[in-house]
């Protein structure tokens, strides 16, 4: 194809997305770092500033902010009065980047750029060869995921989330056990336990690290009610153990998402239920194609999710799986999926309400 081939006016207009594209990669591995360094809490409550107020108050060096200043200006998130050399951040956008913003912080999810971009090469070399990288290699995955998530279920657990699964919030006042599955580090089977203190909690994770973590902040809220186990999800073996099992955007990247689903089922008394959060989206692409974070959802899944899962000869399911696909994989496993419901603050996942059915 030669340059008279080309339509030009296709071409000028492709070559402003994909300067759009760079430009808002490099925002957010700067709003990555703002987030890490609290320029963003610190001038939330600054007004308008200059550097020097700015990297003083932030206890940061003046030449770093600066450049970082610069950034976010061009990038249109931070406000400049040229004339008086002053910097603002609007209080909407603060609204979506401070640590204030509970769970429409934004910014906690621009960390997994810098995060992805640590595997990149493990990545390309999958890509030729198969398999996947295990979990190890993502460094600072746990501190990350656990921060956002505490956001969300500091606000939301309790009071919004909990209550989809109906009479629950009695039960759970009156005593009964449950568990999280795949609970990472912790937070919010130590929410639930602070919360119910008359109910007994248990925390099931493969990761020693993450079940460390989640010990030291059980400990430190002093719970006698949480308790914590390292165990694959996918072996869970006990039968009727438990009235309630929550999981949390655990199950598409486990390596063998089927065991655990059955593992859960097994492991639930008659009657009891599962609430299972997990990322909104369709198994079909064709319907993902407006979806908010779609190119985000897909990109986690290639160099985190799906890549995880094939690192220990999984399925693969990645981040994007779908609602079609759960509905198929729960009722497989003999759950009676009672709702999907969408939850106020959490634009980000579906709550699958699944319940055991009474013994026939």
């Amino acid at each position: 194809m030669t340059q008279a081939d080309l339509d030009m006016k296709r071409l000028g207009n492709f070559g402003k997305r994909i300067g759009g594209i760079l430009n808002g990669a490099a925002a957010a591995l700067m709003i990555s770092v703002g987030h890490k360094v609290a320029l963003f809490d610190t001038m939330s409550d600054s007004g308008p500033a200059s550097v020097e107020k700015i990297s003083k108050l932030a206890g940061l060096d003046k030449r770093y902010v600066r450049e970082w200043l610069a950034a976010m200006t061009t990038a249109e998130i931070v406000e400049y009065d040229s004339n008086r050399d002053l910097y603002t951040l609007p209080a909407e956008h603060a609204a979506m980047l401070t640590r204030s913003a509970g769970p429409r912080n934004q910014s906690l999810y621009m960390q997994y750029i810098p995060l992805l971009a640590k595997v990149e090469d493990q990545i390309v070399h999958h890509f030729r060869n198969g398999g996947g990288v295990p979990y190890s290699e993502y460094t600072t995955f746990h501190a990350i995921m656990a921060e956002a998530s505490a956001a969300r279920f500091d606000a939301l657990l309790i009071s919004t989330v909990l209550p989809l699964v109906p009479g629950l919030i009695d039960e759970l006042s009156e005593g009964i056990e449950v568990a999280d599955v795949g609970c990472g580090s912790g937070h919010a089977i130590n929410v639930m336990g602070a919360a119910f203190p008359n109910s007994k909690f248990t925390g099931i994770d493969f990761s020693e690290e993450a079940i460390n973590v989640a010990r030291t902040e059980s400990q430190a809220m002093e719970l006698g009610n949480v308790s914590f186990r390292v165990q694959d999800a996918a072996s869970l073996t006990d039968s009727d153990e438990f009235d309630f099992i929550t999981t949390f955007d655990a199950v598409h990247d486990q390596a063998k998402p089927r065991d655990m689903v059955g593992g859960i089922f097994n492991s639930l008394k008659p009657n009891g239920y599962w609430l299972c959060a997990d990322l909104c989206a369709s198994s079909h692409l064709g319907e993902n194609l407006d979806h908010p974070i779609g190119t985000f959802g897909y990109t986690v899944s290639c160099m985190h999710c799906m890549s995880v899962s094939l690192a220990y000869d999984g399925e693969g399911l990645g981040a994007m799986w779908g609602a079609q696909q759960a509905r198929e994989i729960f009722t497989g496993a003999g759950f009676e999926v009672d709702e999907v419901a969408r939850v106020d603050g959490d634009a980000g996942n579906n709550y699958y309400v699944c319940r055991k059915p009474a013994l026939k």
